[in-house]
């Protein structure tokens, strides 16, 4: 009990956190009750509830009264099989982190939730590390919704009522074992984060070339054998993981070289031993030809190409979790640099990565989206 009263005497005003407190389900929630009576005539609002590691099984009664204010309710970590009708008196709840719980059957969420107040209020839902099998159906009503989170679940399918989520921006279900994507989820204006990895997903519907929003887009570790044409139309893409997919290794695997040409060879020479000569030594279309000399990308080589190179992909990391394949160009097979192809690298490989593209001039290298 004195340990409880402790972390209230330091709680702010604004944010009661509670994580990890060595007290019984019980104790907690007496504690709930007369800080909630402390509050019922005060002036002091409590914003944030923190309530992970605790050993919950069942979300406190005492939410359900003198808590009417709370937008952050976070009971990450803990046991509960369901959220129960405590959470609809939460009339203003913006944010609910329920993460790594043993959510999943058909009561876990509260019935009624798609006609309460929270249809309209709550903006960042997180579920992951549950047990879904499939999105709740009174989930897919909350309309205010812009942050779902139900990764690491054992989600079977998207449902196509995904697209009643309009406000949705950024919706995570990687680690789950999806096999399709709905066309349905390219009605989402706003989409601007989406995140498929870890799935079964075997093809991409054209239809996510209407996502104009989006900005980034996480496919790796699927079962993708070719992108649609229609991906290209995602001008405003700036991040794309494809790695661990059919496509990539066969993409890599056809990629051709076909051998230089005498005249190439020629001119090679002359550029990498720097044969001195002038306009009066040779015809204007040689000279010409000469000009056209491109410089390897590879910093450890002084070659050139004209005509014939070989291509190479290389997979570079942003911000430690998006790889992007990127396709540079090589004088010869023999010139290729290490590509860093690993699902896990190491930091000093992705600054020697970053390093190593900061030098190639941009007119050498394109993004690449295999297919």
């Amino acid at each position: 009990m004195e340990e409880a009263a402790a972390a209230v005497a330091t709680a702010g005003e604004a944010e009661l956190n509670w994580s990890r407190l060595s007290l019984s389900p019980e104790t907690l929630e007496s504690e709930l009750e007369a800080r909630g009576e402390e509050r019922r005539g005060s002036r002091e609002v409590l914003l944030r509830l923190l309530l992970p590691h605790n050993r919950l099984v069942s979300l406190p009664r005492a939410l359900g009264s003198g808590f009417q204010h709370l937008q952050v309710l976070d009971v990450s970590g803990n046991a509960l099989t369901t959220l129960g009708p405590e959470l609809l008196a939460l009339h203003g709840l913006r944010t609910l982190l329920a993460k790594n719980n043993r959510l999943g059957g058909p009561s876990a969420l509260p019935k009624g939730l798609a006609q309460s107040p929270l249809c309209r209020s709550l903006q960042v839902l997180n579920l992951s590390g549950n047990c879904f099998q499939e999105m709740p159906a009174s989930l897919l009503e909350l309309r205010a919704l812009q942050t779902l989170s139900m990764g690491g679940n054992q989600l079977q399918s998207i449902p196509a009522e995904i697209e009643n989520l309009r406000s949705l921006e950024s919706l995570y279900l990687g680690g789950n074992f999806i096999k399709e994507i709905p066309p349905e989820l390219a009605n989402l204006p706003s989409l601007t984060y989406l995140v498929l990895c870890d799935n079964k997903i075997q093809s991409v519907p054209p239809q996510l070339s209407q996502l104009h929003s989006l900005r980034s887009l996480s496919l790796h570790n699927n079962l993708l054998t070719y992108l649609p044409r229609e991906i290209l139309s995602l001008i405003h893409l700036e991040e794309l993981s494809l790695r661990g997919n059919p496509l990539v290794v066969r993409f890599v695997r056809d990629l051709t070289y076909d051998p230089p040409t005498l005249l190439e060879l020629a001119a090679r020479t002359i550029k990498i031993r720097n044969v001195s000569y002038t306009p009066y030594d040779l015809p204007g279309n040689l000279l010409r030809y000469l000009g056209l000399a491109s410089n390897c990308p590879n910093p450890k080589c002084g070659g050139v190409y004209f005509d014939c190179c070989v291509r190479q992909i290389k997979f570079v990391d942003f911000c430690g979790k998006y790889r992007l394949p990127l396709m540079h160009y090589l004088c010869s097979p023999e010139c290729s640099s290490p590509c860093s192809s690993a699902s896990h690298s190491s930091t000093s490989q992705s600054e020697s990565d970053s390093e190593d593209e900061a030098s190639v001039a941009a007119h050498r290298m394109q993004k690449v989206l295999l297919g």
